[in-house]
């Protein structure tokens, strides 16, 4: 056993403690935390400091990884204490990490496939979270609230997240993991309707499948591949499989848009990094404000008062929106890069392919059928969006693409980068559709 598994198992084991919350009381349990802590900043070296010691700690002669994992803990059960948190996430959650961690360092020493590990840890977290939370209620005495299925969906959820976030960050980060983790699984807990066994079965079956299909075809990254199942699976469970639908074709025709003519596009310097595979920032910068808008959408249909009156409609158009305009700004820049001539849009001068806010009218065209086909699959799918919606789709679609445009002529490269362009174009996409879809209801 190397030292890595050895690490990961005793991380493990150090979880499984905050079973004594729900098995005494927190009170109880807080001495448990504070003598692991100062155990933590007393052990210097031997056995024990070996056995819980990441490279960067024996550096510094501390355990600093396994106080911040304390600390984290401590604060997600003070959580649980003093807010809404539930115990049983607040458990789940702390076993989905430490035993995520374990299932992926024992894969590790199988093979060296990411996407393995990445499966690895979506598996044995979402175990040891959906253990954690009914042995939590079984401990309290407590009834189940949540029907196993919407569990078995926290734990999804949070398992993806945490996967995530592991192959953004170094691997031993993981007290963002855990904190990013628990709070999701809060709000979904708040925001989770009611959901049957197999809807979420089948929900889960065919965002995975979707995702691996991307990973295998070249068409996302291990980071974009666990990204995209996310937001797939949030989007269905928090929206429908409309939203879903919606939100796939962008991700099927930007991806085959990449690979329009992509030898061309590589010699002239303008084609996707890493043979068009898509990573997890790429993804989120199209998709995160799509993302947030099936989360308002969520929030203004359920019962939380959070919202005041809110209108759910708003937030139909801000997601239509928002993806309108990433897959005009994607198919404007792919089919478009293929072209010479391109024109800077501020000034109209000609311009080098590829220059950040050059434009050409065959992208230009590109893009505007691309939030046509946003637009009337929206049209096709939601009852709400009728003909004059189909149009305030379109126009959200091109004011998003020009609004990439003008931000990549003036301040990409300068202030933001290339995905924060894109996230502040579909930003403005959803807020046109909004604001459109408001303007039309009032007058």
């Amino acid at each position: 056993m190397t030292s890595t598994v050895r690490r990961a198992g005793a991380f493990a084991i150090l979880a499984t403690l905050t079973l004594a919350v729900p098995l005494f009381d927190p009170v109880t349990a807080a001495p448990v935390a504070a003598a692991v802590l100062l155990a933590a900043l007393a052990i210097t070296d031997g056995p024990l400091f070996d056995l819980f010691a990441y490279p960067d700690d024996y550096e510094d002669g501390r355990l600093y990884g396994l106080v911040t994992f304390v600390l984290a803990a401590s604060v997600l059960g003070l959580l649980s204490v003093m807010s809404s948190m539930s115990t049983a996430v607040f458990v789940g959650t702390v076993l989905l990490v430490g035993y995520g961690n374990f299932a992926a360092a024992v894969t590790h020493h199988w093979t060296d496939n990411t996407a393995s590990h990445a499966a690895a840890f979506c598996v044995g977290g979402t175990v040891a979270a959906v253990a954690g939370h009914t042995i939590t209620r079984t401990l309290a005495d407590a009834p189940i609230v949540s029907p196993l299925p919407e569990i078995v969906f926290l734990a999804v959820a949070g398992a993806l997240l945490a996967a995530l976030l592991r192959d953004i960050l170094i691997l031993y980060d993981d007290p963002i993991v855990m904190l990013a983790v628990g709070f999701l699984c809060w709000l979904l807990a708040e925001l989770v309707p009611g959901l049957g066994a197999a809807e979420i079965a089948v929900a889960t079956v065919v965002t995975i499948a979707v995702g691996y299909v991307s990973y295998a075809v070249g068409a996302a990254s291990v980071a974009g591949m666990l990204t995209g199942i996310l937001l797939g699976l949030l989007t269905i469970v928090l929206g429908g499989y409309s939203w879903f639908a919606v939100l796939m074709s962008f991700f099927a025709i930007g991806s085959l848009s990449t690979k329009f003519r992509y030898d061309e596009k590589v010699d002239r310097g303008v084609a996707q990094e890493n043979d068009g595979a898509r990573g997890s920032s790429n993804v989120l910068g199209n998709a995160a404000v799509a993302l947030v808008a099936v989360l308002g959408y969520a929030a203004s249909t359920a019962d939380l008062q959070l919202l005041g009156e809110p209108n759910p409609e708003l937030f139909l158009f801000a997601f239509t929106g928002s993806l309108a305009t990433a897959m005009s700004d994607t198919l404007s820049s792919e089919v478009g890069g293929v072209f010479d001539t391109p024109r800077l849009i501020t000034t109209l001068e000609p311009v080098e392919p590829g220059t950040d806010g050059g434009v050409t009218w065959q992208g230009e065209v590109a893009g505007l059928l691309g939030a046509a086909v946003v637009a009337g699959l929206s049209y096709v799918v939601f009852p709400d969006v009728g003909l004059v919606g189909a149009m305030i789709v379109v126009v959200a679609g091109f004011v998003g693409m020009t609004v990439d445009s003008l931000l990549g002529a003036t301040i990409e490269g300068t202030i933001v980068g290339n995905q924060g362009v894109n996230f502040l174009a579909t930003l403005a996409g959803a807020i046109t559709g909004g604001f459109l879809v408001f303007v039309v209801a009032v007058i």
